[in-house]
C-alpha cells in the first residue's frame, strides 16, 4: 500500500531545499552586509528562497570560527549548540536535537562513524580541510535520511575535484596556534591538472594539542563541588581512597584532554565540458583524552580513558549533463569506510573495543526547469555493521541496513513558490548474541516510514519573502534505542534500550522570514514539533536494568537509564540580522545580532534533558578591502529547566575579538586572523554537555591562523 502511494506521488509538486554537493561556479556575491549565500543542492536555491533555518560557513567567517572540532566550529550559529565532551569530542546540536536525530556529512555522505552512538565519540571530519561548511535545520532535510529529523551538518571539501585548475595546479593551505590548549594545527590541499581533463588531488593535517586551560575558576560546577566536599572525612572502603578535597580545588586546567590528530588523502578526478567522475581515499588517525568525570559520592569510580581512533575510507562522486529533456542531469555520490576505535585505560591495555563498517550511496536525478518547475528525485542506501567488544560492550553486534527513495520538487511563478517533498524509507535492524554461530538473534526488526513536506512562500517586494513549512516525519529507532544492554562509562549509566520499539513520529510547523537589501540582511524562524512516540532516555528503579543485566551475571553499578516512548513537544526560535551602520572611507562599518530559543518538553514527564539555554550574540564589524576587525559579546542564560536527573546551569558572558588581514585584498586567498576568544577568562558551562559540571570550555584563547592559496 505505501508503495502504491509513493509511486502516485512522485510526480507531484513536492519539494525542500537540502544540502548538497557544491557547483563548479562560485555564487555571486550581491552588495549586503554578509552576502546572499547560495545554499547548493540539487536543485540550486538562493538562501533567501529557503523554507527553513540555515546557515553556512565559508571565507573569513569559517577561519575565524574554525576549532578541532565540528561541534565547536559551528557552535555559534543561530540554533546550534554543541555536546562538548571536551576538546576533541564535540558534535553539533540543532534546535536541541542531537545524536541519531542529527546528520553529520562529509560532501554529501555521512561521515561513517560512531559519534551518534555516544558523546565521547568524536566526529571523523577535519574542520581544517572543510572549504564549506552547511547547516539545514529541521525536518525539511529529510532528504538524507529519517535520522535527519533535526537538521544536517553537510561539511564540503576539495578532496574529489570538481573542476580543473586555470593554471594547472592549485593549492590551499592553513596553519594555526591556539593557546588555551598550546594547539599546532596545519592542513594543506593541492590540485595538479596531468592532462586537460584529469586532476589528481592530495591532502593531509596535523592537529597536536596539550591539555586544555579553562576558565579562571573552579572545574567541578558550584552543585558538584559541594557534593564533593560533603563527602571529606567519611570513612572509604577501598584500596584507593578518594581525595575529594583535591577534586574540589582543582582549578584552570583540564586533565586527561590532550589530543593528536593526522590526516592523509589522495584523490583523482576525470572532468570534461559535461560532467566529472572521481574517486578518492583517506585515512584518519586520531587520539585523544577524554577529561574525568570526577567522584563527588564514595563508591563512585573516576576514569581517565584515552581514545585511539582509526579510519580508512573510499568516496566516489559523478555527475553529468543529459543536454536537456526532462533531466538535466545526474549525479551519484557513496562513500565506503572502516572504523574502529580503542578505548585505552591508564596503563595503556586495551578496555573497550569498537568496530563500525559502513557504506552509503545517493543517486539523484535533476529535472530540467520547464515553466518554472523544478525538481529532483533519487535513491539512497545505507549499510552499517557494528560491533562493541570489551568491559564497556553495552550493545551486542547489529547491522543496519535502510533504503530510501526521495523525491523534491519546486514550482516558482513570480513571487510565490510552492515546494515539497517525500520520502519513503525501509529500515532492516538486526542484533546478534555473543555466540559464535551468526545464526542466533537477539533481535530483528523491519520499519517502514514515510515522510513528507510541503510549503510555500511568497516576496511582497524584492527584499523580503516570507514563508510557511508544514512535514510529517516517522524515524525508525536506532540500533542503539533498541539493543542498547550494558554499562556506559561514557554517559555514567547503565543503558537499556527496547527491542519492541515503535517508528517515532511528528508533525512540523515552521514560518521564516528573510529580507535581504542594500546593506541591511535579516533571517529568522519559529517552528513547533509535536513528537508521538519519542524516544527519550529517563533514569529508573536500578532493579529494572539489573533484572535486564541479570542472565548474563552482570552487575549494576552506575545510575540505570532506560530508553522509553512517550509524547513529545519541540517548539522554539531562531534569527539573525545584520545592517550597515556606517561608512568611513573604505570600511563598511556592520552590526550584527542573533539569537535562540529552544523549550522541548516529554508529555506528562516534564523537560527534555541537556536543552541548551537561551543565548544572544551581538557584534559589530568593520569590513575592508585588506584589513577587517570584529568585536562580539555572547550571553547564554541561566538554564533552570532540567529534568530530575539533571543540574542547573549558571549564565555566563564571553567577549571574542578578532582582526583578519588581507595583504593582497579579498579576492586573494592568502590572509591572517589574529583573535582573541573569551577575553575575560570566565568559566563556562553548555548545559547540553554531560561533563557541563567537570569540565568547561576554553578559558582564554589567542589564535594565530595564517591561509594560502594560489
Amino acid at each position: 500500500m505505501i508503495k502504491a502511494v509513493l509511486l502516485s506521488t512522485v510526480a507531484l509538486a513536492m519539494a525542500t531545499p537540502a544540502v548538497a554537493q557544491t557547483t563548479a561556479t562560485p555564487a555571486p556575491q550581491p552588495a549586503s552586509p554578509r552576502g546572499d549565500v547560495i545554499v547548493t543542492a540539487p536543485v540550486t536555491t538562493s538562501e533567501r528562497d529557503v523554507l527553513q533555518g540555515t546557515s553556512i560557513l565559508s571565507g573569513e567567517e569559517l577561519t575565524r570560527e574554525l576549532r578541532p572540532t565540528i561541534g565547536e566550529t559551528l557552535a555559534r550559529q543561530p540554533g546550534v549548540s554543541a555536546t562538548s565532551f571536551g576538546p576533541s569530542a564535540s558534535r553539533p546540536i540543532l534546535r536541541g536535537f542531537q545524536g541519531d536525530r542529527i546528520r553529520v556529512l562529509t560532501d554529501g555522505i555521512g561521515s561513517i562513524d560512531v559519534s551518534n552512538t555516544s558523546v565521547d565519540h568524536a566526529v571523523v571530519i577535519d574542520p581544517l580541510l572543510a572549504e564549506r561548511i552547511e547547516v539545514l535545520r529541521g525536518p525539511s532535510a529529510l532528504l538524507f535520511g529519517s535520522s535527519a529529523v533535526g537538521g544536517v551538518v553537510n561539511v564540503i571539501d576539495t578532496r574529489i575535484p570538481r573542476t580543473v585548475p586555470e593554471n594547472g595546479y592549485r593549492f590551499n593551505g592553513i596553519a594555526s596556534f591556539g593557546s588555551a590548549a598550546t594547539e599546532r594545527s596545519a592542513g594543506a590541499a593541492a590540485d595538479v591538472a596531468v592532462t586537460k581533463n584529469i586532476v589528481l588531488h592530495a591532502d593531509g593535517s596535523y592537529l597536536k594539542a596539550d591539555d586544555l586551560r579553562t576558565g579562571n575558576g573552579y572545574l567541578l560546577s558550584p552543585q558538584a563541588r559541594a557534593a564533593a566536599l560533603s563527602q571529606v572525612g567519611k570513612p572509604q572502603d577501598t584500596d584507593e581512597p578518594i581525595d575529594f578535597a583535591a577534586s574540589a580545588a582543582l582549578r584552570d586546567r583540564l586533565p586527561n584532554s590532550a589530543a593528536r590528530t593526522w590526516t592523509a588523502g589522495a584523490g583523482v578526478s576525470l572532468i570534461t565540458d559535461t560532467g566529472n567522475l572521481g574517486i578518492a581515499y583517506s585515512h584518519y588517525d586520531s587520539l585523544y583524552g577524554v577529561p574525568i568525570r570526577y567522584a563527588t559520592e564514595i563508591g563512585q569510580e573516576q576514569e581517565a580513558p584515552r581514545l585511539s581512533v582509526v579510519q580508512n575510507r573510499l568516496d566516489l562522486r559523478g555527475e553529468v549533463e543529459t543536454g536537456g529533456g526532462f533531466l538535466d542531469r545526474i549525479r551519484i555520490r557513496a562513500g565506503q569506510a572502516s572504523y574502529r576505535h580503542f578505548e585505552l585505560e591508564p596503563d595503556g591495555a586495551v578496555g573497550t573495543a569498537f568496530y563500525n563498517n559502513g557504506l552509503e550511496g545517493r543517486l539523484e536525478l535533476v529535472q530540467a526547469n520547464h515553466g518554472g518547475w523544478t525538481g529532483a528525485s533519487g535513491a539512497q542506501f545505507f549499510n552499517r555493521q557494528f560491533n562493541v567488544v570489551g568491559d564497556e560492550a553495552f550493545l551486542p553486534r547489529n547491522e543496519t541496513n535502510q533504503t530510501g527513495l526521495f523525491t523534491l520538487q519546486q514550482y516558482s511563478n513570480g513571487a510565490f513558490r510552492a515546494e515539497g517533498g517525500l520520502r519513503y524509507e525501509l529500515t532492516d535492524l538486526a542484533a546478534r548474541t555473543p555466540s559464535d554461530d551468526d545464526r542466533f538473534f537477539r533481535g530483528d526488526r523491519h520499519f517502514e516510514a514515510l515522510s513528507a513536506s510541503l510549503g510555500a512562500s511568497y516576496a511582497p517586494t524584492d527584499s523580503i519573502r516570507i514563508g510557511v513549512n508544514g512535514s510529517r516525519t516517522e524515524r525508525a529507532p536506532s540500533a542503539e534505542e533498541l539493543f542498547a544492554n550494558g554499562a556506559h562509562a561514557g554517559t555514567q549509566a547503565y543503558e537499556l534500550g527496547s527491542p519492541d520499539f515503535r517508528l517515532e513520529k511528528s508533525w512540523g510547523l515552521e514560518g521564516t522570514i528573510h529580507a535581504h537589501g542594500n546593506g541591511f540582511s535579516i533571517d529568522a524562524s519559529a517552528y513547533y514539533n509535536w513528537f508521538t512516540n519519542y524516544i527519550s532516555e529517563n533514569q529508573v528503579d536500578a532493579a529494572i536494568c539489573q533484572a535486564a543485566a541479570a542472565p548474563s551475571g552482570r552487575t549494576v553499578d552506575l545510575p540505570c537509564f532506560q530508553y522509553q516512548q512517550r509524547d513529545a513537544r519541540y517548539w522554539g526560535f531562531e534569527a539573525d540580522a545584520s545592517v550597515r551602520v556606517a561608512q568611513i572611507g573604505s570600511y563598511q562599518i556592520n552590526a550584527d545580532i542573533l539569537g535562540d530559543y529552544v523549550r522541548a518538553t516529554i508529555v506528562d514527564q516534564g523537560p527534555v534533558p541537556r536543552i541548551p539555554a537561551p543565548r544572544v550574540l551581538g557584534g559589530v564589524e568593520a569590513q575592508g578591502d585588506t584589513l577587517s576587525g570584529r568585536v562580539e559579546v555572547e550571553h547564554v542564560f541561566d538554564q533552570n529547566r532540567i529534568a530530575p536527573f539533571e543540574t542547573t546551569t549558571n549564565e555566563y558572558t564571553m567577549v571574542n575579538a578578532s582582526l583578519a588581514i588581507s595583504p593582497w585584498g579579498k579576492a586573494n586567498k592568502t590572509s591572517l586572523l589574529l583573535s582573541a576568544n573569551n577575553i575575560f577568562d570566565v568559566v563556562a558551562r553548555r548545559h547540553a554537555s554531560f561533563l557541563k559540571d567537570f569540565a568547561p570550555l576554553a578559558g582564554r584563547d589567542l589564535r594565530v591562523t595564517l591561509r594560502v592559496g594560489f
